[in-house]
């Protein structure tokens, strides 16, 4: 994986060389393996909107733990959602905790060996030159494991609290390819260099030490909208994406590998995002949803939240089906049941084209261990994981 070695102590001003390592020898970027990363443990209630107990706090002894776990247990990274505020409530302090992907990901970075530990850039709030000297500080500490999820937008009020509005929906992905083609020359091109482009103008660029990572970290982009599919097939590696609908998703996942192939010359995976709630049997399992959901899911917050994510509209009337969505799993696919459905599950996704999963729990650290010791075998048997 390393092609070859750091170089020796050299005095100021001296050649250094840095080791380097592939990209695409990442595990998320082997199409013979479904790929499995640990999905929004640095928000408070990860990806619930419940009151039942378990779901994360967002201390950092916490986080620690989450991530070396996810690490020991062989999952292939761990991502953060960036987020400034909750778009549930205002009403609670604890609901707006999260940590702050970059400096997370460095943290991660010290104290995990393996793992891939991704960073999340609202593209928006960062400029491409500060971007570059942060992603290669971090894929640095981490010996060349960083990857980097890359954001056009998302919630208004978040942008707010910055003090300026979001463009429209497929201009903020004009803006991205730009921020992204200049990032790539700061770690493809000849230093210094000028830019000159509709939205970034920067003169005498440099930026060293260059990533780990050759040529640049591993990309993913969060969008599955037309304009995020074309911005995904130009410029990641990974599209992350949420498909309730499994016919219509598994068409989509199809076209935008197809684009990024034929079009532009590159191999594109999909991740979609699972929730799993796994029991000894399918009726405990189901009896444990009820409980977090029905008993004890936040339906205000709920309502909140999707009246957040549709522009700020007040209405209440929003389906149950869509507030029970938010609460369990904030829209990602409910996996509830025992081992061998959970297993079932999973196979239909890779079956509907995509090439992992973005995973979360109701309690993380007890979704993970339960990971390691019941479910990783299964997944090995039916040949969606390595074994061993």
């Amino acid at each position: 994986m390393i092609s070859h070695d750091e170089g020796s102590r050299s005095p100021v001003g001296e050649p250094f060389t840095d080791r380097t390592v592939d990209k695409f020898a990442s595990p998320l970027l082997d199409p013979d393996r479904f790929g499995l990363a640990v999905f929004s443990s640095n928000m408070a209630g990860g990806a619930n909107l419940t009151d039942a107990t378990g779901p994360p706090r967002v201390t950092w002894p916490e986080t620690v733990r989450i991530a070396q776990a996810a690490d020991r247990h062989g999952f292939d990274a761990i991502i953060p959602v960036a987020r400034w505020r909750s778009p549930s409530t205002t009403e609670r302090a604890a609901a707006h905790r999260s940590f702050e992907t970059f400096t997370w990901a460095a943290g991660l970075a010290a104290v995990t060996e393996r793992i891939g530990v991704f960073a999340t850039f609202h593209v928006p709030t960062v400029h491409p030159v500060r971007a570059a000297k942060e992603i290669a500080t971090v894929d640095h500490i981490s010996g060349g494991r960083l990857g980097v999820n890359v954001v056009a937008g998302w919630n208004a009020a978040d942008f707010q609290m910055f003090g300026f509005e979001l463009d429209e929906h497929d201009d903020r992905y004009g803006v991205a390819d730009e921020w992204m083609e200049f990032l790539e020359r700061i770690f493809e091109g000849e230093h210094p260099f000028d830019f000159d482009g509709a939205h970034f103008r920067s003169r005498e660029v440099v930026s060293e030490p260059r990533p780990v990572q050759t040529p640049a970290p591993v990309v993913m982009s969060a969008g599955f909208s037309p304009a995020g599919r074309a911005f995904a097939a130009r410029r990641a590696d990974i599209n992350f994406v949420i498909t309730p609908d499994r016919g219509a998703a598994k068409t989509a996942i199809a076209e935008v590998k197809r684009v990024a192939s034929d079009v532009h010359g590159r191999r594109l995976s999909v991740f979609g995002a699972a929730h799993i709630l796994c029991r000894d049997s399918d009726a405990a399992a189901q009896a444990e949803y009820r409980r977090v959901v029905h008993e004890h899911g936040d339906w205000a917050g709920a309502r909140a939240a999707l009246a957040s994510l549709m522009g700020g509209s007040q209405s209440a009337d929003f389906a149950l089906e869509m507030q029970e969505a938010a609460i369990f799993g904030f829209f990602a696919t409910p996996i509830v049941g025992s081992p061998d459905h959970v297993v079932e599950q999973l196979l239909d996704m890779r079956a509907d084209g995509l090439d992992g999963a973005a995973v979360s729990w109701v309690d993380y650290e007890e979704g993970i261990e339960q990971y390691g010791e019941v479910l990783a075998p299964l997944l090995a048997e039916a040949g969606l994981r390595p074994g061993g």
